[in-house]
């Protein structure tokens, strides 16, 4: 047997600041979110869409000289009913007026009310349904006002109230959020019970953290992907809703485009001179489909464990 040459080999000191560093890859929870989030084509595609609808839909109005309710047209009949050509994209109505520029107002008012009652649901919502999963006594009141509430269908009630207090921008709006938060406020009081038992909540609970603590750093941060998905699903609904009560005169009223406005006043044209019927409802698709498939692909990579 070889002997084995010692100067070799010497003694490695023990690095005490070495030990205790972590040798792992680093790890950003955004990062990684939209690093899922890109990674699919789909995203891709529907956000260059959305993109485009959005910029057409709040840039070009700043530029464009229209009225919807000028009828100075009316009268040249030359400009009446003109199918889409080079000078009019999306041709003109019996008032000779440019589809053009009124399905962008419309696609304008109809994503900014979607915009805002999400964001007033969404915010009330989770503070409500924060406060809600932890505390016995506004659990013992709001889970009875929710069991009234849901069982009227949501529809209803806004047609109810847009009845009452009449058509208008903020008034739709105040119709959608009156009780459209109380879905999203259940559904972080649910997920809030799930976490509030979990051992590192009550280890804090013992070492002093309030309830208020608890809820905003070690709940919270984990509903990041339940909010987005609520987000994702609430943003192309309230468009639809917007869409529907336009058409039958009760979201906005009758001197304000919208696309369920357009809609309704060109439905007479589904057979002839279509295209005034169809350009509205499709770009009401193109506003719709790429929220919701963009919200759902973020939603998905909001979700930690999707993350590799």
């Amino acid at each position: 047997m070889a002997s084995i040459d010692k100067s070799k080999f010497e003694f490695v000191k023990l690095d005490n600041l070495a030990s205790e560093t972590i040798d792992a890859p680093e790890y950003s929870y955004w990062k990684s979110v939209f690093r899922q989030f890109f990674s699919k084509k789909s995203t891709i595609f529907m956000s260059a869409i959305l993109i485009a609808v959005i910029l057409m839909s709040f840039v070009y109005p700043m530029f464009a000289n229209f009225d919807f309710n000028d009828v100075s047209h009316i009268n040249d009949f030359s400009r009446r009913y003109i199918t889409p050509n080079a000078t009019f994209w999306f041709g003109t109505d019996k008032n000779g007026q440019s589809l053009f520029d009124g399905v962008w107002y419309g696609a304008r008012n109809s994503i900014l009310i979607s915009v805002i009652a999400t964001l007033i649901n969404t915010v009330i919502g989770v503070i409500v349904g924060g406060i809600w999963g932890v505390s016995k006594s506004v659990d013992r009141v709001l889970i009875e006002v929710y069991n009234v509430i849901t069982n009227i269908p949501a529809f209803l009630i806004i047609i109810v109230l847009t009845y009452s207090i009449g058509a208008g921008f903020w008034n739709l709006i105040l119709a959608i959020c009156l009780t459209g938060w109380l879905g999203i406020a259940y559904s972080i009081r649910v997920q809030v019970m799930r976490y509030r038992d979990r051992e590192y909540n009550l280890a804090s609970r013992t070492l002093g953290t309030s309830t208020y603590k608890i809820v905003i750093k070690n709940i919270l941060p984990q509903l990041v992907s339940v909010i987005v998905t609520m987000v994702s699903q609430m943003l192309p609904s309230y468009i639809s809703y917007e869409a529907f009560l336009s058409f039958f005169g009760l979201g906005l009223p009758t001197t304000e485009p919208s696309l369920g406005r357009l809609i309704s006043n060109y439905s007479s044209n589904i057979t002839t001179n279509a295209y005034l019927f169809w350009i509205p409802l499709f770009v009401l698709i193109l506003v719709s489909l790429p929220l919701f498939v963009v919200g759902q692909n973020l939603a998905d990579a909001s979700d930690p464990r999707s993350h590799r």
